[in-house]
């Protein structure tokens, strides 16, 4: 076969070469990711059971009544609604996963055990309500203590490949709660739910909360979450509740949170008579 040696030639020849090499280059490489993409294996993990401790707040805000009543027709307290939130999510945690396990103290003066030891068992929380009294000279909250008692569970947790978290009950519309804590050293997740009047002279809810993210985000291990409501409403408490359900370790931040969704009812379209039947005489017999 006679192949011709003119320099367009040789150029054609060297081009389709070319291509031919970028060709099986091309083919390389995608036979080299389809092979990675099969090869890949995400590797399984187990989520750690937790150790939930409830901080409920007991200065006297908490005996402000909220705007949903008993059957009897008495209004229901916070500290009431607060309760009834504890042994919804406490019932919901356990139907998730049973080795979950909780305890309880409250936030006076000074905070207190009302159960130190960890249970599984939803009577061990109605036994720690039986111990709530409300500290009528409550004042300064001062949330060290409680972060220090934190700190020393959720090493005993980790040894035991748990993890610790603790969610606090917050009603004090003007007390700022104050913390002294490293910032490097963060061993469990915080949660919050701030219930507190409407904003006036004698508060400022606004400062007070951001006093509580400020503690959040500085002693948080995992995303913490905080929720607020001023309207009074238990449902909003039951609905924050339920938020909470979700593990520290799966949860996106706090600002992608799309749940839950309203639920807008939409009523039926109403069928337009027709034009005859609407002009139809109505007999007089």
């Amino acid at each position: 076969m006679f192949n011709c040696l003119c320099t367009y030639c040789v150029c054609v020849r060297e081009r389709e070469r070319e291509r031919e090499r970028e060709r099986e280059s091309m083919e390389g490489r995608e036979g080299q990711s389809s092979t990675a993409a099969v090869r890949f294996t995400l590797p399984p993990s187990r989520l750690s059971s937790e150790d939930i401790l409830f901080c409920i707040d007991v200065d006297p805000e908490t005996l402000v009544e909220m705007k949903n009543t008993s059957v009897s027709g008495r209004p229901f307290t916070r500290l009431e609604s607060i309760k009834q939130a504890i042994l919804l999510f406490v019932n919901a945690k356990l139907a998730i996963n049973p080795d979950h396990r909780f305890a309880y103290c409250a936030l006076g003066k000074t905070p207190f055990w009302l159960k130190k030891e960890f249970s599984s068992e939803v009577d061990s929380a109605i036994a720690a309500f039986r111990g709530i009294t409300v500290d009528s000279s409550a004042g300064q909250a001062d949330l060290t203590h409680i972060f220090k008692v934190a700190n020393h569970e959720a090493k005993k947790s980790r040894a035991q490949n748990r993890i610790l978290r603790v969610i606090l009950l917050y009603c004090r519309s003007s007390v700022v709660p104050q913390h002294r804590w490293p910032t490097n050293q963060k061993l469990f997740t915080l949660d919050v739910i701030y219930l507190h009047d409407k904003p006036g002279p004698d508060n400022c809810p606004q400062k007070v909360y951001d006093g509580l993210v400020e503690a959040l985000e500085q002693v948080s291990e995992y995303e913490g979450y905080i929720f607020e409501s001023g309207q009074g409403l238990t449902r909003v408490l039951f609905r924050h509740m339920c938020v909470l359900l979700s593990h520290p370790q799966q949860r996106c931040v706090q600002d992608d949170i799309d749940i839950p969704k309203s639920l807008t009812k939409k009523s039926p379209a109403v069928e337009s008579a027709p034009a005859e039947q609407e002009s139809v005489p109505v007999s007089s017999q």
